[in-house]
């Protein structure tokens, strides 16, 4: 049986605590339980393999305190485990910072803990990502995941309450280097009933990564996209989550996600559209999902161009409704090269003003499979040309159910998992 630790409210008093005690269960793992309480968060908390951490649901909240901003006292290069600032003062070792300039951001930034502060340097626990440039505002800032993994597995979190305190936060993290929750090239990830709101970036992203379950999660109210499975990741399956209020996407399919289901969720009211699917993101399937008042399409396959556009994913079952009330030509948009996907199924319904076509297929789109669908309120139904629509529906093994060891081939560690 592995080791659990139950922390009382003085033992859980900060971030640094919480992580001593993750650190404690060392290489065997275990399970970290906190208490109610609320709680800032002054650095993320760091997951190692084989941990598990446990809250009370909305009596365990984790608040991100007030963000600074620490300017790079010069040019600084890639590699280097350090960076000059003009002032130091409230750093110390084991806080978590974001490191970037006016355009290195992605994976150009660089996240790292830490490690020393000394005459007007930090040292930090990874190479810088970029050299960093003194005359595009290079700067240091605590910016931060919450929760986050790297390079871990069998892993998870639950019972969890997150706020990102958005209004505190004078600058953000990217999308690719974290996210309220996020990780780094992990797999035998699970995260249950965490309800986040207010993180100035993304609320959930992992990256490279494989055999992953998100179950009954909100991510709302962020100033990126709610969720964000990206760069090759694959194997995932998100069920009963909600993503509401975002300014960019509900649902972000990023490079390269694969064989991913999306299954009982909701996504309304956010910024850009519903559930977005672009760059390779192929053999997916969103099922019984929702998509509704959201300001572009309910859902959008982006304009993706050969040898990048979107193929191979299924839509069924699912009620897209009285979206694209600011952008789009449709509740559902197909654009660029996209073939192979086939619509089942599903209800959509349009808006009085603007109204938009149900759905709208680009001129290189092919191979389209429409069968089943319930479509009102929109004019016209569908947009496409002659030769679009596919005569009978495609064979498709797609979701996570279809995912094999193969298919996660192009990710670090595959080697190790198979």
């Amino acid at each position: 049986m592995k080791a659990e630790i139950r922390l009382s409210a003085h033992e859980a008093a900060s971030a640094a605590a919480i992580q001593r005690a993750i650190d404690g269960l060392g290489s065997a793992g275990g399970r970290v339980i906190l208490p109610a309480i609320e709680l800032l968060l002054d650095r993320g908390l760091e997951l190692r393999s084989g941990v598990e951490l446990v809250g009370q649901g909305g009596q365990t909240v984790l608040r991100k305190a007030p963000g600074r901003v620490y300017p790079l006292s010069g040019y600084h290069n890639y590699g280097m485990m350090d960076a000059p600032l003009l002032f130091t003062e409230g750093l110390e070792p084991g806080m978590t910072v974001a490191i970037r300039d006016d355009r290195h951001g992605g994976f150009f930034e660089t996240f790292a803990r830490i490690t020393w502060v000394e005459n007007g340097w930090v040292g930090v626990d990874c190479g810088l990502h970029s050299d960093y440039h003194d005359d595009l505002h290079p700067v240091l800032v605590t910016a931060f995941p919450l929760i986050y993994g790297l390079e871990v597995h069998d892993v998870a979190v639950r019972g969890l309450t997150l706020d990102g305190n958005r209004g505190e936060q004078p600058e953000g993290i990217g999308g690719c280097r974290g996210a309220a929750v996020y990780f780094l090239k992990s797999r035998g990830l699970t995260v249950e009933d965490v309800q986040e709101s207010g993180f100035l970036g993304e609320g959930l992203g992992f990256q490279m990564s494989s055999q992953v379950t998100i179950r009954d999660c909100r991510f709302a109210n962020n100033a990126g996209n709610g969720f964000h499975p990206g760069a090759g990741s694959t194997a995932a399956t998100f069920e009963r989550c909600v993503g509401d209020g975002n300014d960019a996407a509900g649902f972000f399919f990023c490079v390269r996600a694969n064989h991913i289901t999306v299954r009982d969720c909701t996504f309304t009211n956010n910024r850009a559209c519903g559930i977005s699917v672009g760059t390779r993101d192929s053999f997916n399937r969103i099922e019984r999902c929702r998509a509704e008042e959201n300001a572009g399409p309910g859902i959008l396959f982006r304009d993706c161009r050969r040898p990048v556009e979107v193929e191979a994913v299924q839509v069924r079952d699912c009620r897209i409704i009285a979206n694209a009330w600011e952008s789009g030509r449709a509740q559902v948009d197909i654009l660029g090269d996209a073939h192979n996907l086939a619509l089942t199924g599903n209800t959509i319904i349009g808006r009085d003003e603007p109204q938009r076509a149900g759905i709208f297929i680009a001129p290189a789109a092919t191979h389209i499979w429409l069968n089943g669908n319930t479509i009102e309120g929109c004019s016209p139904e569908v947009i496409a040309l002659e030769g679009a629509l596919a005569a009978q529906a495609p064979e498709l093994a797609c979701g996570a159910e279809a995912a094999q060891p193969i298919h996660a081939r192009h990710l670090p560690g595959y080697q190790e998992t198979t």
